[in-house]
């Protein structure tokens, strides 16, 4: 984007904490302090959460209990709405970091999701 910044987006439950759904569950330190690093060198953070409503807000304020400020929170960056007119329900970034995601480039060259 115009900023030249690294935008990266990051899950809560299983991610952040330890997966407890609707409670919030451990922090998990080695996540929380590389997500505080790259926002050190200049990233940009978007919390990208199924989470809504008090049981978002009761995420929003663990982050920040545990030093996790963001940019954004289950949407885009307000230069990205701006470049696309809107925002759009696929959150712009160059990396997410989430417990389910998968590396497309990884599941090719192992031929299949199995």
């Amino acid at each position: 984007m115009s900023s030249g910044a690294r935008i990266v987006a990051i899950d809560f439950d299983g991610t952040l904490c330890e997966y407890a759904w609707p409670d919030i569950g451990e922090p998990i330190p080695r996540v929380i302090a590389a997500v505080k690093a790259e926002q050190a060198k200049g990233a940009r953070l978007i919390l990208w959460t199924c989470r809504c409503g008090k049981l978002l807000d009761e995420a929003v304020e663990w982050c920040r209990a545990q030093g996790l400020t963001f940019d954004a929170v289950n949407e885009n960056l307000p230069e990205v709405i701006e470049r696309f007119g809107g925002d759009t329900r696929k959150v712009h970034c160059d990396v997410y970091i989430g417990d389910e995601a998968v590396n497309a480039t990884d599941v090719v060259g192992r031929g299949g999701l199995d």
